[in-house]
């Protein structure tokens, strides 16, 4: 496990340059986010650890950070003034591009992995803005009316467009559809519904099932329709969006001690996700749809957690549709704001950043 400090500046997002293995960008602020400066960490993995290339310092804090998928030099920053930055790496201090017109927070920026010429933000404000870098002004406007913690492409089609926020609702958008029904969203999705079909209806209780705010979610990287949110309520949920009306969840996994803050699929098993808690921990996760643990060998239902044995589900047990807790990495001492899944070399290697001003870069095969 390697690891650097991110002096003076709290970890809340972390993500692998899509074009070098051994670059790591970090998103950080001051005082927890709540007042003060933000820092853009540029790491490089070296044989001698993780060494600070460079850093560019904001006037407010820095939620999220989001590579470009055309240019290896450029990442765009989600701010506290509600301002979106793009900055070059290749220069020094400042921005090369700045857009406010969000009104408050922004909490999540994502870049398009299909067309690779626009991303997205999502704002405390309850809108969702598609932006292009060579555009002055954004593009499109998406209202959500609630608080957007979290705003993605798919991976799949350039058009489609989800999120989720504090009324616990997973939309979906489609930009292809008619903009005058309602905004291009063709789909809601109460993410506290119960799934249908429920082995032992007992222990999905009403409180279990109660809306809360959610703050995170994913797209499945092999499985162009199955998307996984989580927050406030602990508990991940995948969902197939062909059938979430009458289905429901397709898993829930519970595990987790307390709000889920980060999602990411595994870019090379379909069936693996990685999740990182307020509880300090970092899970490693399978939905149940490949049926075994995937890639592991692990043939049993227990895992060895600091000389205890705990069932594969975690605290929370085998959830529903199957899915279980793989392995956990506690080495964080604060929360755990961020984790990214590295997309070459050997399949496992991530990265993980906490309030505990620490970025670690571990691999997953070692906790499980």
């Amino acid at each position: 496990m390697l690891e650097f400090r991110t002096q003076g500046f709290n970890g809340y997002a972390v993500k692998y340059s899509p074009f070098f293995d051994s670059k790591i960008a970090v998103a950080s602020s001051a005082n927890y986010g709540l007042v003060g400066n933000g820092r853009l960490h540029i790491l490089n993995l070296t044989s001698n650890g993780i060494v600070a290339d460079k850093w560019f310092d904001t006037q407010d804090s820095l939620y999220d950070l989001a590579w470009s998928d055309a240019h290896e030099n450029q990442i765009v920053v989600a701010t506290g003034d509600g301002s979106v930055k793009l900055f070059d790496i290749s220069l020094d201090e400042f921005p090369v591009q700045s857009w406010q017109e969000h009104k408050r927070e922004v909490f999540a920026v994502h870049w398009n992995l299909v067309t690779k010429d626009t991303f997205c933000s999502s704002s405390w404000d309850g809108t969702i803005k598609i932006w292009s870098p060579d555009r002055s002004a954004s593009v499109l406007t998406l209202p959500t009316h609630s608080c957007t913690y979290s705003a993605a492409f798919s991976p799949h089609n350039a058009s489609i467009l989800s999120s989720v926020s504090s009324d616990s609702h997973l939309r979906i958008f489609d930009l292809r559809s008619p903009s005058s029904a309602s905004n291009h969203l063709t789909l809601a999705i109460p993410l506290h519904a119960p799934p249908t079909s429920i082995p032992h209806p007992s222990q999905y209780t009403a409180q279990a099932i109660s809306p809360s705010e959610a703050l995170t979610h994913d797209w499945n990287k092999y499985r162009a329709t199955v998307v996984a949110a989580a927050g406030v309520d602990r508990q991940i949920r995948t969902f197939d969006i062909r059938a979430s009306r009458t289905q429901g969840p397709l898993a829930i996994l519970p595990g987790h001690d307390y709000a889920v803050r980060k999602l990411a699929w595994s870019p090379h098993v379909s069936d693996m996700l990685l999740s990182a808690s307020y509880d300090m921990t970092c899970r490693v996760w399978t939905d149940g749809s490949n049926g075994a643990a995937p890639g592991t060998g692990l043939a049993k239902a227990e895992i060895i957690h600091g000389g205890g044995v705990v069932d594969g589900g975690g605290p929370g047990g085998i959830g529903v549709g199957g899915g279980r807790e793989l392995g956990r990495m506690g080495r964080h001492t604060e929360f755990a704001m961020g984790v990214d899944w590295c997309l070459f070399g050997a399949e496992g290697w991530c990265a993980s950043c906490g309030w505990d001003e620490r970025v670690l870069v571990w691999d997953v095969a070692s906790v499980m």
